[in-house]
């Protein structure tokens, strides 16, 4: 692949990586897809390259699910507050563009544990107990999806 197409590529995945950070994208996605088209205009290695990404990629989307989900069972937190948190992130991203989503999920969540507890102190750890699941959630994605970037990296100097 030329050098200006792995530019392109490498600005795709950058482009993937910033949408884990600020969830407007799907980010892992991205950085997947963009490595998929590198390895099939390289060919040869960058099969395994390709391989190698996705498995690290679908670990992260595995590992993020089981431990947020044990998170927000210890702190004895439903999945509605979540589901609320995220409809509403997903509002005030479009009423106040970007930062719109962490206010909303935030408050959402807020508002679905305080109608489910009826207590306002309750609610705000409820709502502390998602907002540090969502953290982790972004924080493992991000982590595999840097894994593979790396793994592309390291491929990418191979050719």
């Amino acid at each position: 692949m030329s050098w200006g197409g792995e530019l392109l590529v490498g600005a795709v995945i950058l482009i993937g990586l910033l949408g884990i950070v600020f969830p407007v994208l799907p980010g892992s996605l991205l950085v997947l897809a963009a490595i998929a088209v590198w390895a099939v205009v390289v060919g040869g290695w960058g099969w395994a390259i390709l391989a190698a990404a996705a498995l690290v990629i679908a670990i992260g989307e595995v590992a993020k699910w089981l431990i947020a989900g044990r998170s927000l069972r210890s702190a004895g937190i439903p999945n509605r507050t979540i589901a609320v948190g995220a409809v509403l992130g997903i509002v005030g991203f479009f009423v106040i563009p970007v930062i719109g989503l962490f206010i909303g999920f935030v408050l959402g969540a807020f508002a679905s544990e305080l109608v489910r507890t009826r207590d306002g102190g309750a609610a705000w750890r409820g709502m502390l107990s998602a907002s540090r699941a969502a953290v982790i959630t972004i924080g493992i994605e991000l982590f595999a999806a840097l894994i593979a970037t790396a793994i592309w990296l390291v491929g990418a100097g191979m050719w």
